[in-house]
């Protein structure tokens, strides 16, 4: 049989690929919504050759640019993974996915609901993380959640509805 391919941040699935070792594994995507679909796994930061563990980063704007910077030592990670999307870009269209799973607030995943913040270090809004607004603007039409959105049947099943559409 053949399962929709969707994209997914790789953290999601328990795979420790996180800042800080870890995973954040969503058991209900791997064993219940997984049954149905062939999930595609990215960790931006680690396939863009960052380390596992590795500093965290925050989205920083000067008014007119966001950049990705790290949080202690305020290396700019923005150009690494830049470089790296185009050959994600590739990949996705090789493999066809048609949907994406992003993780909730992350730097580079975050959908809608990453802070950003100014170089003074105060929160001046939310916005998409690095990948995911690449994803966004490259496939305007692939459906794209989070994992905390989905665990609203109504915005779940609207997901799927598109993703198998």
């Amino acid at each position: 049989m053949f399962k929709t391919k969707i994209g997914i941040s790789s953290c999601l699935l328990g795979n420790a690929v996180r800042y800080d070792g870890g995973h954040k594994l969503d058991h209900y995507l791997r064993d219940t919504f997984g049954q149905f679909v062939e999930w595609v796994a990215i960790c931006p930061e680690v396939e863009a050759g960052l380390s596992v563990p590795r500093e965290p980063m925050q989205l920083i704007t000067d008014g007119i640019r966001t950049r990705l910077i790290t949080v202690e030592t305020g290396r700019d990670q923005t150009g690494t993974l830049t470089r790296w999307i185009g050959i994600a870009m590739k990949r996705l269209e090789q493999e066809r996915v048609r949907g994406f799973v992003f993780k909730a607030r992350s730097p580079s995943c975050g959908v809608r609901d990453t802070p950003f913040f100014s170089a003074a270090g105060e929160i001046v809004g939310e916005r998409a993380g690095v990948f995911a607004e690449a994803i966004m603007n490259r496939f305007p039409f692939l459906p794209v959640e989070d994992e905390e959105r989905l665990r609203d049947s109504r915005v779940r099943e609207e997901f799927l509805q598109r993703v198998q559409g």
